[in-house]
């Protein structure tokens, strides 16, 4: 039975994630709380398995609050609720196993339980793992000279003809390696393709606008854009901040 914290400032939206959850036979004891503050308070006396965190709480946000809970000794699996999905990003590099969308939907929610019982059967945050995994080295040439770079360096990959170009902050390399390879090759990574020219570290990425006639992803600086046939798959991917990236 997993033990969860809900925190919310608005009690309508925690008595309806109470009992959707109450109706999960893998969710046992359900705590409340009301604000960033009582959430860490009830945390020190009482550690749980799992906390679904409002992002726009006033005074300690949900990411506020995330980042308080790095600090403890039992960090519970972080699941973020909001009804705002410009804030998976920050999901991401916080380490939560999923981002619902309100209304929370009871299916929808089921998958978020499953990922938290996979997470606490791993008996660590996927950031964790990440942290553990050695990044792939990849030779280029620049200027008739061969380095070699780590790819947690590659901000976004760009389609050049049978090439790709690779870049990070401080160059461009172009490798003899198909754009659709990459893409194969870097799935497990966080690398997302999300218009025919383009692959991005979703890590790297600073700015979605998907709501838009013109939808794109900022990275490093350059504003590239989302195609029209592959914003579902990357709606889906920041939804669900499946954060399982690897260098």
């Amino acid at each position: 039975m997993i033990s969860v914290l809900i925190a919310d400032d608005e009690q309508p939206a925690i008595d309806e994630l109470a009992f959707l959850l109450g109706q999960d036979p893998r969710i046992g004891v359900i705590h409340q709380a009301s604000s960033g503050a009582e959430a860490i308070r009830l945390l020190t006396r009482e550690p749980v398995d799992a906390a679904f965190l409002d992002i726009h709480m006033p005074g300690l946000t949900g990411f506020d609050l995330a980042r308080a809970l790095a600090r403890f000794e039992h960090r519970p699996v972080l699941v973020f609720v909001t009804a705002d999905e410009e804030g998976a990003l920050e999901a991401f590099d916080l380490a939560a196993v999923d981002y619902l969308l309100k209304p929370v939907r009871a299916e929808r929610l089921r998958r978020s339980v499953a990922r938290i019982v996979e997470a606490l059967k791993a008996g660590s945050t996927s950031t964790a793992a990440s942290e553990a995994a050695e990044p792939e080295v990849i030779a280029v040439t620049l200027g008739g000279t061969t380095r070699m770079i780590r790819r947690d360096e590659v901000r976004y990959v760009q389609a050049q003809g049978d090439y790709a170009r690779l870049h990070t902050e401080e160059a461009s390399y172009l490798v003899r390696v198909p754009m659709a390879d990459l893409e194969r090759q870097w799935a497990d990574a966080g690398f997302v393709r999300v218009h025919r020219s383009y692959l991005v570290a979703l890590g790297h990425v600073s700015r979605v606008r998907l709501g838009t006639d013109h939808p794109s992803v900022t990275v490093g600086g350059a504003e590239l854009p989302v195609s029209r046939r592959l914003l579902p798959a990357l709606r889906d991917r920041l939804e669900r901040a499946i954060l399982r990236a690897r260098p």
